[in-house]
């Protein structure tokens, strides 16, 4: 465990390191921003639609029974802003995005492609690790934003439409605009940036580490979206406590 831990930190240690020569890669960056950015909407849709939506649904008649309906508002808004959208999202990235940096990294180093690039001068953090990092680290804090707007709605039209509830979407958005400040987004965001450092290079060290064939493949795309998770839950917990703070 420790020497994995290790040669992640030198892994990323040496990624800080390649960052003058990311605007020789800016085309690689950008087809991985596409596949991490546009080609997850959907899905980050829809999961932060309902993820508002039950937290609205759990919440609001309870809350609604203490007369306390204008907290209903203020509840999602900073459940959402400040843990739900960024731990969600970034477990599904870890899921989506990550599992993928790790089979295509590790289907280059079985099939020996890694070695070829070192063959020809061409080092493999430059053009494979610091790509996919840039990528995922501006495209996960924007997907984020996108999925806290996005969680707001599902939780305002479940607080709308709920024969329970009934709370106006005015109402449920000024209620939100009174409890959720700037800083609570900010916070999310800040906290989105550093998973996104966790899933892209965990998910390159493992696929760099990889050995013995298509079943080591599964072996380090397994690892990656695990380890990945874990690292999210922890730092998730440190990032909580230095930002309430």
């Amino acid at each position: 465990m420790f020497e994995n831990i290790g040669e992640i930190i030198l892994l990323f240690w040496r990624t800080l390191l390649a960052l003058p020569h990311a605007w020789r890669q800016r085309q690689k960056v950008f087809e991985q921003f596409f596949e991490i950015g546009n080609a997850s909407l959907l899905m980050v849709a829809m999961l932060s639609f309902f993820i508002g939506a039950v937290i609205a649904l759990q919440t609001g008649p309870v809350l609604v029974e203490r007369s306390l309906s204008s907290a209903v508002g203020g509840v999602v808004g900073i459940a959402i802003a400040r843990e739900l959208a960024p731990v969600m999202m970034a477990i599904l990235i870890a899921g989506r995005i990550g599992s993928a940096m790790a089979a295509e990294i590790g289907s280059m180093r079985v099939y020996q492609e890694i070695d070829a690039l070192r063959t020809m001068n061409i080092n493999p953090i430059h053009y494979l690790v610091l790509p996919r990092i840039l990528a995922i680290a501006v495209a996960l804090p924007l997907l984020v934003l996108f999925a806290i707007l996005i969680g707001w709605f599902g939780g305002a039209t479940v607080a709308n439409f709920n024969h329970l509830m009934e709370i106006p979407f005015r109402a449920f958005f000024s209620d939100l605009q009174s409890f959720v400040v700037l800083k609570d987004v900010a916070n999310g965001v800040f906290k989105t940036f550093c998973f996104a450092l966790i899933i892209g290079t965990v998910s390159c060290h493992q696929g760099l580490a990889t050995i013995g064939g298509p079943r080591g493949i599964g072996r380090s795309v397994t690892k990656a979206v695990v380890n990945s998770i874990v690292l999210i839950v922890i730092c998730d917990y440190f990032l909580t406590r230095l930002l309430l703070k």
